[in-house]
């Protein structure tokens, strides 16, 4: 799956490291800890030997569609604190080896956060969302000096991340939804962002492209807002189980996928996903987990396990959280992302 733009990389990381020699360079975030790009590091990120950080970047490859599935989870204080994250772990009975955060347009790249969770098996994804800032003026190149010292910063580290930038853009209600952007100028933010990063070297990054499923705005059609192959890892679904809808998983998916399916074969991952609390739950919980089980292009799932216009924390459901930690001990959900 080496695509142009990470051939590419190799060669803006050679040109960054003869720059970093002469010059040095400013970095937004943490201080000058990430791992050496010897190709050797231990279980929690930390250098297993002297490599100058310009070296090669880490190769994202093999976690772009891994053998198991994703077993994630968005957990309150996660990653910058754990402690929700291990509470959850003994919740369910196993690690999530996916921790989602938000962070707004405008915040430093959380670089403890990503080490909390590579130190415990996990890979952060960051929905990066763009509150304050107008998507055209991103295209436009208006928060370029941002970009490049967050770029630099996580090319520094040099873990891998997941990136959803500006996830839900195909609804009306964010404020880089439809009323308010254009497919053209999100595309071309989405591009300019992708490329600066490139340009930075920072290749240590998982693109995920995440639409809400499109069950509520039928009229919306996705591929006008799709960026292209070169620019995409992973198609993130955001979607939830309510008891509005009928609780088929391909009810629910469905309709998305399919459409997905018409412009790209890239992966797909159910980025944000929950089922509403109720009698239905459990049933929901079960079409979660054979649904993704069932569908070897489909990467695995996060929970939202956020008490957020609903709750839709496992443990307000005794009866269902049950049969969600029972569908979890299956061995194909859940590795560790420094061995995949």
């Amino acid at each position: 799956m080496r695509s142009f733009t990470r051939i590419r990389t190799a060669l803006a990381a050679c040109l960054l490291a003869g720059a970093l020699a002469l010059t040095g360079c400013s970095i937004l975030g943490e201080e000058s800890d990430g791992p050496s790009q010897t190709g050797q590091r231990d279980e929690t990120g930390a250098d297993a030997g002297a490599g100058s950080e310009a070296d090669v970047p880490y190769d994202v490859v093999p976690l772009l569609k891994p053998g198991k599935k994703y077993f994630g989870a968005a957990v309150d204080g996660a990653p910058i604190s754990m402690k929700g994250v291990d509470t959850y772990t003994k919740m369910v009975g196993k690690q999530p080896n996916l921790i989602e955060y938000y962070a707004a347009w405008g915040d430093g790249f959380d670089a403890t956060g990503v080490r909390n969770a590579w130190g415990e098996g996990a890979m952060t994804l960051m929905s990066w969302e763009p509150f304050d800032t107008p998507i055209a003026d991103i295209a436009a190149g208006k928060s370029d000096a941002y970009i490049k010292e967050y770029a630099t910063a996580v090319r520094k580290l040099n873990l891998p991340v997941v990136i959803s930038f500006a996830d839900e853009f195909n609804g009306h209600w964010e404020k880089w939804g439809t009323k308010n952007v254009t497919p053209k100028d999100y595309v071309a933010a989405w591009r300019h962002i992708h490329e600066t990063f490139i340009d930075v070297g920072a290749s240590n990054v998982i693109w995920s492209w995440s639409p809400n499923i499109v069950n509520p705005v039928k009229s919306v059609k996705l591929k006008p807002y799709y960026p292209g192959d070169a620019y995409v890892d992973w198609v993130g679904l955001i979607g939830y189980w309510t008891i509005a809808e009928d609780n088929a998983f391909d009810s629910v998916f469905g309709p998305t996928r399919d459409q997905v399916r018409t412009f790209t074969k890239k992966p797909m991952i159910l980025l944000e996903t929950a089922a509403m609390a109720g009698e239905r739950r459990r049933a929901d919980i079960r079409n979660l987990f054979a649904g993704v089980a069932a569908d070897d292009d489909m990467l695995g799932f996060v929970w939202f396990n956020h008490k957020k216009r609903a709750d839709w924390r496992l443990e307000a459901s005794p009866l269902a959280l049950k049969e969600f930690k029972r569908l979890a001990a299956d061995d194909s959900f859940g590795f560790d992302v420094r061995k995949p």
